[in-house]
């Protein structure tokens, strides 16, 4: 990828200078010249798809079309992706509905290539939605490079954001979370979870998850993380967690973590 974020810093110092930066940042990697072709391609081409074979006949539309979702990890699985395509999301039996990441169903939901409607690419603005995805998630991709933490803690933003939000019963919305690796990572290094805690038996590891956010922050639920004041803090705490145990044994580094921890408890 040949878009470096400036990472100045590392731990929750980091964190904030990023999150300060990133506007600016953002703005200059949907400007570089490889992302401008691939948006122009997109553009250009999108409307021709109606079919999940065209989709996946078509490598850069595909690539494109799987990052704004974060599954570019299935770029050679065809015949997988094709399937999620034509299946749809109507019935339970849908492969993307059985799945335990949500990303899928998404995926397929905002195509509309199964054969039972008009496909959704043709539809006004569907190059530019889907490209903003994709630009978000390939920031984040581009973060992670440097980062892995940090890359983490903005996808747990933008997808608890819009878990807490959803109208799911709180269970359904704590199995999402269980069922999807980056967020688990997140949740079960805020709570201070042990390794090992996902081969727990899964209403037990509910029951826990449920325990450990009614104690630190007040609510046994999800939605509670609509509230800016417990996501920075959810997110925090993660990120503070996660550089004690990754960092290396500078002194200077870990004087810098444990100042930034302090100084989040005082809030």
């Amino acid at each position: 990828m040949s878009f470096q974020p400036v990472l100045p810093a590392y731990g929750y110092a980091g964190w904030i200078l990023l999150k300060r930066t990133m506007p600016a940042q953002a703005k200059a990697f949907q400007q570089a010249p490889v992302n401008q072709r691939d948006a122009e391609y997109f553009r250009n081409k999108i409307g021709t798809v109606t079919t999940a074979d065209d989709l996946v006949s078509d490598r850069r539309l595909l690539k494109i079309a799987l990052s704004a979702f974060g599954l570019e990890q299935d770029i050679n699985a065809k015949a997988f992706v094709k399937k999620i395509l034509s299946d749809g999301v109507d019935s339970p039996k849908d492969l993307s509905n059985r799945l335990a990441d949500k990303s899928y169903r998404a995926f397929a939901s905002s195509f509309g290539l199964d054969g039972t409607q008009l496909p959704k690419t043709l539809d006004e603005g569907f190059a530019d939605a889907l490209l903003d995805q994709y630009y978000v998630r390939q920031f984040e991709a581009a973060v992670g490079e440097q980062n892995d933490s940090f890359r983490l803690a903005l996808n747990a933003e933008r997808e608890i954001g819009k878990l807490a939000a959803s109208a799911a019963s709180e269970d359904t919305k704590w199995f999402t979370i269980m069922g999807n690796k980056p967020l688990r990572q997140v949740f079960e290094k805020s709570f201070g979870l042990p390794a090992g805690f996902s081969n727990l038996d899964i209403d037990q590891q509910l029951r826990v998850l449920k325990s450990r956010a009614q104690s630190q922050f007040g609510a046994s639920t999800v939605s509670q993380f609509s509230e800016s004041t417990k996501m920075e803090k959810l997110v925090r705490n993660f990120i503070v967690r996660e550089s004690l145990t990754t960092m290396s044994n500078s002194p200077a580094r870990n004087a810098l973590v444990l100042l930034a921890a302090r100084r989040g408890t005082a809030k």
